[in-house]
């Protein structure tokens, strides 16, 4: 019998789930607004756990927004961690988890975007889910999944977080067949045909924490930028879900429009190319399969019917991916139906 009760759950999180915020604020942005939604942020975290050194604010490099850290660790008793240089958000969630792991009453780990947009009030439901799976699933990766991706995010990005997601699936079920072990979805796709695998707010148990943040780094012959940066949402999701634990995905609420976004001023084409990419190359995809997943998956997009620019986005990205598995595009133009 699973305990799924919701006091059971408010005490593991009380009392048992650490928490990494990873901070990130680039030269030139609203360092008013970016202070003032890490902060609400915070705030909102320390009404759900116990101690407030379980949660770990992990600065992607000293010249991001260290002080702003160090400031919120004075006033209200968090943890900080700074990494020298910027590398990406995968950086920083490696070093805040690692952190936090030396803290052994800790059975869950959450990361929680400080953009504005990941709501502590519904941290709850992820570790209550986490609770009904674990007796029958062991370790589990729990996605706060969005219920929309193109309201928070604008049209394009959604189109293409839609995409990504469908790859991966794809590509998660190619290693499952190869290597005969069965991909589990039963706790994650009763409401949706694909998991919200790119969304930031994710909860781990223990051992799916010990094998998404806590192994060595597999590059798998991408760039750093693509593994650190572009590709850090798959990289947990595979690496946890290589490590043995199930998927279990819960509603989560947004906002209407994303508050600040440092993934919304990256280059479009080449972050949803290497969103792809690296967990393709992880999973042994031949790039055959992987041009043969895009041709079956970008007819569905709305974005194809934005002439020129969304059509012109799409083929570049196809471009990039099949670049990076030493093929050509053959011409412009991609099959699709007749009719709809």
């Amino acid at each position: 019998m699973t305990d799924s009760s919701l006091m059971g759950a408010l005490a593991d999180l009380r009392q048992h789930t650490g928490v990494v915020l990873p901070v990130y604020l680039p030269a030139g942005a609203d360092a008013a607004l970016g202070a003032a939604l890490l902060t609400d942020t915070v705030q909102a975290l320390l009404l759900q756990v116990e101690r407030p050194s379980s949660i770990c604010l992990s600065v992607d490099g000293e010249q991001s927004g260290k002080e702003m850290a160090e400031d919120l660790a004075r006033r209200h008793g968090v943890q900080v961690c700074c990494a020298p240089r910027n590398r990406g958000k995968l950086q920083a969630l490696r070093q805040g988890v690692a952190l936090l792991w030396e803290e052994p009453e800790l059975e869950y780990f959450a990361t929680v975007d400080a953009d504005g947009d990941h709501f502590a009030n519904e941290l709850p439901n992820l570790v209550r889910a986490a609770r009904h799976a674990r007796p029958r699933a062991g370790e589990v990766m729990v996605l706060g999944k969005r219920l929309s991706l193109h309201r928070p995010m604008g049209f394009p990005r959604g189109e293409f977080e839609e995409l990504a997601d469908r790859v991966l699936l794809d590509a998660l079920a190619f290693h499952a067949a190869r290597t005969g072990v069965p991909l589990r979805l039963e706790y994650a796709t009763a409401l949706e045909e694909f998991p919200d695998f790119h969304s930031g707010y994710k909860l781990f148990s223990r051992g799916a924490a010990r094998a998404a943040f806590l192994q060595e780094p597999q590059l798998c012959g991408v760039s750093e930028s693509a593994y650190y940066r572009h590709g850090v949402e798959a990289v947990l999701t595979v690496e946890a879900l290589l490590g043995g634990a199930c998927l279990v995905s819960v509603n989560r609420s947004t906002f209407d429009e994303q508050p600040i976004s440092a993934f919304g001023k990256l280059e479009r084409c080449q972050l949803v190319a290497d969103k792809m990419v690296w967990p393709c190359k992880r999973l042994g995809v031949p790039g055959e399969f992987v041009d043969q997943w895009l041709r079956n998956h970008i007819p569905r997009l709305l974005l194809g019917t934005l002439v020129p620019q969304g059509v012109e986005e799409v083929r570049q990205v196809r471009r990039i991916v099949l670049r990076e598995f030493g093929l050509e595009t053959e011409g412009t133009d991609l099959a699709g139906p007749l009719f709809v």
